[in-house]
């Protein structure tokens, strides 16, 4: 048999890391059985839900490297066949029309709450008669159809992640509303845990990997799969993602959706591996800059932790650092050029281009910072403090007048790396100045401060673009 797998997101919001981490560990999964993996929509709250969610989720996928194998299914596409399972279990008895009014509901939990219970439904309408169904509807009282669940039966199932999960009818709250209200004989607009069940089934999915918060629908849905003679799948519920003290992760932990992750200057790779190791401890991984290739050939749903995983925005930075240092020249520097392009940055050509991405490759952690160590080669930065500190030191000054006229001295000699090194040496040697101090005063006239990248790689960029000396003059001025 075919193994299927899917993501059922509510396009309620934006594409959040908790669904993303969901569906890298179905997608891994699935690649690692040989099987599917789908979308389901499930848009059937119409108030909130909004296409641009969906698009974002589906452009959210994509952008991770999660292609999906199938047309993705809309869930408000089939109403009319949730309702029509719905009245299959009024036709054999697995559920009922219950009139209860918000009012009387209202009541029950006051009075359970003086009593200290748990909020529960007391199925009051399980056994109307039929006289009694037609009285409440011709008083005009609307109903919710409720699915009988027996307080005695025990639900069990072997979870891929848990092992053995055991779950008493009593614990579910009473009999399961499956639809809301309407009036009549009408069955009013479908609700979660009936129209998963018929979905899942109708999709033939075999495998349903979701987050732990939803055991408690399993048990209840795993009823309805029995009361509607579907074939079960083999349920796996993965742990919660949790902030450094060990709460529940939330947007008030700065926890950002998947664009927002992207725009931060992560890269897809970085932030899919990152996530596949949020929770799953794998066994035979001997490092852990992995890409999804690799990881789906070693993926297990048993390697899953039960415990919440802590999201770590150190490690995440760390991987993604590691990304950009192994990146190409080429690629990073298409990849930097939108940002020059964004500040009205142009390189003088592809390959000085490149040689800058090389450059600023190991310093970077998110691409973002490509920006701010880009632009002192595109703009002459302000002198810190500390460099206007250098810059007023005599040996200072004499070590940016000797490199300046080296420079006019042998102007026709085009400046690269060797040269520059040459440079130096010469200076040095013939004028009796360390290496230290002509390199520090370079180093203010090139970035204003002490600190910077590779000085020579720098200067072959500086020269080629003939801002070297115009640099160095601008600090002879200032001193």
């Amino acid at each position: 048999m075919e193994k299927r797998l899917r993501l059922a997101p509510s396009p309620t919001g934006l594409f959040h890391i908790g669904t993303a981490r969901t569906a890298l560990f179905n997608w891994l999964y699935a690649q690692k059985i040989g099987g599917k993996f789908l979308i389901r929509i499930e848009d059937t709250d119409f108030l909130r839900s909004k296409s641009e969610y969906t698009k974002n989720i589906l452009e959210g996928l994509n952008w991770l490297g999660l292609k999906w194998d199938e047309e993705p299914v809309r869930q408000s596409d089939r109403i009319s066949i949730h309702k029509k399972y719905i009245g299959k279990l009024l036709e054999n008895g697995a559920a009922y029309r219950c009139f209860t009014t918000e009012d009387e509901i209202y009541e029950l939990r006051e009075e359970q709450k003086k009593k200290g219970l748990p909020p529960k439904h007391d199925n009051r309408h399980r056994n109307l008669s039929k006289e009694e169904i037609e009285k409440f509807i011709s008083q005009g009282r609307s109903s919710v159809i409720r699915f009988k669940i027996d307080e005695k039966i025990q639900i069990k199932w072997v979870d891929q992640i848990r092992g053995e999960i055991n779950w008493q009818g009593k614990d579910l709250g009473g009999d399961l509303v499956l639809s809301r209200r309407a009036t009549g004989y009408e069955i009013g607009d479908p609700l979660y845990n009936l129209a998963v069940v018929v979905d899942d089934n109708f999709m033939n999915i075999t495998h349903v990997v979701r987050g732990e918060d939803h055991i408690s629908n399993t048990a209840k849905q795993i009823l309805i799969y029995d009361a509607l003679d579907f074939k079960l799948p083999t349920f796996s519920h993965t742990p919660l993602i949790l902030n450094s003290k060990g709460k529940k992760l939330s947007k008030r932990d700065c926890v950002t959706s998947i664009d927002e992750f992207r725009d931060m200057g992560y890269l897809p790779e970085a932030l899919a591996n990152y996530m596949a190791f949020l929770g799953w401890a794998p066994k035979s991984a001997d490092k852990e800059i992995l890409s999804l290739e690799e990881i789906s050939e070693i993926f297990e749903l048993s390697d899953i932790n039960k415990a919440g995983a802590k999201f770590s925005w150190e490690k995440l930075n760390w991987i993604n650092s590691q990304y950009i240092k192994n990146m190409g020249s080429i690629k990073l520097s298409e990849i930097m050029r939108k940002y020059w392009d964004d500040n009205g940055w142009v390189p003088p050509s592809k390959e000085w281009a490149y040689k800058l991405a090389i450059l600023l490759r190991d310093s970077m952690t998110l691409l973002k910072d490509s920006i701010d160590q880009s632009k002192p080669f595109f703009l002459i930065p302000k002198i810190q403090k500390e460099g206007q500190d250098f810059l007023e030191k005599k040996e200072t000054k004499a070590s940016l007048k000797l490199i300046l006229n080296h420079l006019i001295e042998q102007n026709t000699i085009k400046l690269n790396k060797e040269r520059a090194k040459e440079i130096i040496s010469e200076i040095s040697k013939m004028h009796n100045v360390k290496k230290g101090i002509l390199m520090k005063s370079l180093r203010v006239a090139f970035f204003g401060s002490l600190s910077g990248p590779d000085l020579i790689q720098s200067w072959e960029l500086f020269a080629e673009i003939k801002t070297d000396r115009t640099r160095i003059e601008r600090c002879l001025k200032s001193i």
